[in-house]
């Protein structure tokens, strides 16, 4: 018998890992200091906490139980990150929307969910009242009004009157098992219906701490909110900030030279955002020669950044750190570690080594790329082409309600990403192509597969496909090859966008239709790559 096997777990060594304790330290540790600043109201950790318990208080009382689902449809504000605490506090699950979701889809995430409650901004409204109309069993509305005096319109409950129902000295319902479910979040993917990935509070917890740790965050850290919070809860970053004790700065919708005042104004250190936020505020902030008066770090998903912006970037003061990661894996899996030898080297030497997705983050324990067919891992020679495949703690708990895509998400012990890369000598991962036919547009996942069952939908097309377009502004759009049927009038491509517009989120619509007979392979199958190579030529 193993002599240390006879120390046990008792309620004084061990309990589950949650980021609501982080919330709770930090009351304490920094009770008077700013917690979150938001267009409205400034709040301190203290005032924080309490809002948040008296929510998660509130919604006890109005009969949400532990497991139940609360959506919010917000941008970034103080209820937004108010919600990451107090709707697990009442053992609920968050359920964070994207608010450029049409009501369709908003529907129809409301009902696989089965939310209990929905916090939306009224500036949704209509988007809103339209979803309602098509659930059978609408949840509980609340909202939020950011206009004094302004009508509530279609919820009956407003979010200050009901954070009054609940009790700010309350107690929080702490997880009784850290696997327990924490968020929602939808996904695209590779299908027209989203998938709900859910987190578990283990991984919460895990991935704020390392999140923090990568971006090398401290007390002093002041994070403007540039990044959505519906993305993977923030990249978890609606916990990291907390959880060192710095300060949220909120900003509803993303703009140049406000985000550039917002960095002045308030001495941000720190932000996060895909590359068309970089660009938008390279270009404006070039335009009005504007530079920093102090470093700022930016982390940087989606596309790997060229040389160009990387100069262009350190010329105003920004800091670039390139990650990669899914709503799969909290957010950020890899980031790209610069070495310290690495800033002597001219800057397109520099570029090249910035532009990989890099090495692991703390909470993961591997990140390999292995061969599609034999499932053995790839030799490290940066040429050897290979799936991502990543297993860890900070990897979702599974797709809600879909077994089928868990399993093959999960095969052979590992989380399949379904993006292909090399692995570099140094261990720094590459990618070199996206296996799954996903439209990354301005951070946003487009899938290609729901464009076509729109388009698919129309009187007068035959065939369709839908591949990525580079475009200055979003990085990547949609692009439509669509084939008419043969007896059809003439079809434009406006009426086909207008289609789209009718039937779709607008940032999801072709911004290019082709016409034309697809190319196929011998099975019938049509072959994208032709279609993509034919846009770059």
């Amino acid at each position: 018998m193993n002599k240390y096997n006879s120390l046990n777990k008792t309620a004084a060594n061990h309990s589950a890992l949650t980021p609501l304790n982080l919330l709770q330290r930090s009351a304490q540790v920094f009770p008077d200091k700013s917690a979150v600043i938001d267009d409205d109201r400034t709040l301190s950790y203290r005032e924080l906490y309490q809002r948040c318990c008296q929510m998660g208080d509130a919604l006890m009382r109005r009969g949400v139980n532990a497991g139940d689902t609360v959506a919010i449809l917000c941008p970034n504000s103080h209820e937004m990150l108010e919600s990451h605490y107090s709707v697990p506090m009442a053992g609920a699950v968050l359920n964070s929307i994207n608010i450029r979701l049409d009501a369709a889809s908003l529907s129809f995430i409301l009902a696989h969910g089965e939310a209990r409650v929905l916090f939306y901004d009224t500036q949704w409204e209509n988007t809103v009242r339209a979803a309602m109309a098509e659930l059978e069993m609408p949840p509980l509305l609340v909202a939020i009004e950011r206009k004094a005096g302004a009508s509530e319109g279609l919820a009956d409950n407003g979010y200050e009157s009901l954070l009054t129902e609940g009790d700010a000295e309350a107690s929080w319902q702490r997880p009784a098992d850290e696997w327990a479910a924490i968020s929602l979040n939808y996904t695209s993917g590779t299908t027209g219906n989203p998938k709900g990935v859910v987190y578990h509070h283990r991984g919460a917890y895990l991935a704020a701490m390392t999140n923090a740790m990568v971006f090398n965050m401290t007390a002093d850290t002041v994070y403007l909110w540039t990044l959505p919070m519906f993305h993977c809860n923030g990249w978890a970053y609606t916990w990291a900030i907390t959880a060192v004790g710095g300060t949220h700065v909120c900003l509803r919708e993303v703009d140049a030279l406000e985000i550039y005042s917002r960095i002045e104004d308030y001495g941000v250190t720190h932000m996060c955002g895909a590359p068309i936020v970089m660009n938008m505020l390279l270009q404006e902030l070039g335009r009005e020669g504007l530079t920093l008066s102090r470093r700022a770090h930016f982390a940087l998903g989606g596309a790997a950044p060229p040389s160009s912006v990387i100069r262009k970037a350190e010329e105003i003061g920004f800091e670039i750190t390139h990650l990669y990661g899914l709503t799969e894996t909290f957010g950020p899996s890899t980031l790209c570690v610069p070495q310290p030898e690495w800033q002597q080297l001219p800057l397109e030497e520099r570029a090249v080594k910035m532009s990989r997705q890099g090495v692991p983050t703390h909470g993961l324990d591997e990140v390999v790329v292995m061969d599609t067919v034999s499932g053995a891992r790839v030799p490290a020679d940066g040429n050897t082409l290979g799936e991502i495949c990543i297993r860890g703690n900070t990897v979702m708990k599974g797709y809600l309600k879909n077994t089928d895509a868990t399993g093959n998400a999960f095969r052979d012990g590992w989380f399949h990403t379904g993006d292909l890369a090399v692995m570099h000598p140094d261990h720094y991962v590459e990618i070199r192509d996206r296996a799954k036919d996903v439209i990354i547009s301005g951070g946003e996942n487009i899938s290609s597969l729901e464009v076509e069952e729109v388009l698919y939908r129309h009187p007068k097309v035959s065939e369709a496909a839908v591949v990525a377009m580079e475009h200055e502004k979003w990085g990547e759009v949609p692009c439509a090859f669509v084939n008419p049927v043969d007896d059809a009038d003439e079809l434009t491509a406006e009426e086909i966008i207008t289609f789209c517009r009718d039937h779709m989120a607008h940032f999801k619509v072709p911004k290019k239709v082709v016409f034309g007979e697809l190319p196929k392979t011998a099975t019938g199958k049509i072959r994208k790559n032709i279609l993509r190579d034919s846009l770059s030529r």
